[in-house]
């Protein structure tokens, strides 16, 4: 139901706030005004989305939680998306989600209303809990590169009666 509000709603407060604005103001400098914010927007939010994924990057390799980095993330794609729609009601929700204290603010205020109810992981090494090489279908061994000198004699065949080579007994 909230959702179906917010498509209502949101278009009744920019034409609301464009008839306004235009009233006090006039058309081409209400126009302009929408124009530069999307512009100015766009710019600050590839510079945030750029910091966004550098910090996302930096806790896969750091092994730490993701999940604050790539919410920031989304917040700031989702600002984006506000900042190119039309209006000045989605430019100051961009705007503002693109400053990190809102977004902050409104990843607490999620965090309090979500509840995890379970969580898996699964690595690749059969290491994790639930691994879904488990069931011994993966060899886990080492490998070193050959000299010439153990390279098979040229002409050797395989399955001979002889050791191919390439193994050391």
């Amino acid at each position: 139901m909230w959702l179906f509000l917010a498509f209502v709603m949101v278009p009744i407060i920019e034409i609301a706030l464009f008839i306004q604005v235009g009233g006090l103001i006039g058309t081409w400098p209400t126009l302009a005004i929408v124009v530069l914010t999307a512009f100015a927007g766009t710019r600050l939010m590839k510079a945030q989305g750029a910091l966004a994924l550098r910090d996302v990057q930096r806790s896969f390799s750091d092994m730490r939680d993701p999940t604050e980095p790539l919410a920031h993330g989304a917040m700031i794609l989702i600002s984006g998306v506000l900042l190119l729609t039309p209006g000045f009601f989605t430019d100051a929700l961009g705007l503002a989600l693109l400053v990190p204290a809102v977004r902050k603010a409104v990843l607490a205020y999620v965090r309090a209303r979500v509840q995890v109810r379970s969580f898996s992981s699964h690595t690749m090494h059969g290491h994790g809990p639930r691994s879904r090489y488990s069931d011994d279908s993966v060899i886990d061994g080492e490998f070193s590169p050959l000299d010439d000198a153990d390279m098979p004699p040229k002409g050797a065949k395989a399955g001979g009666s002889r050791p191919s080579g390439w193994t050391k007994h």
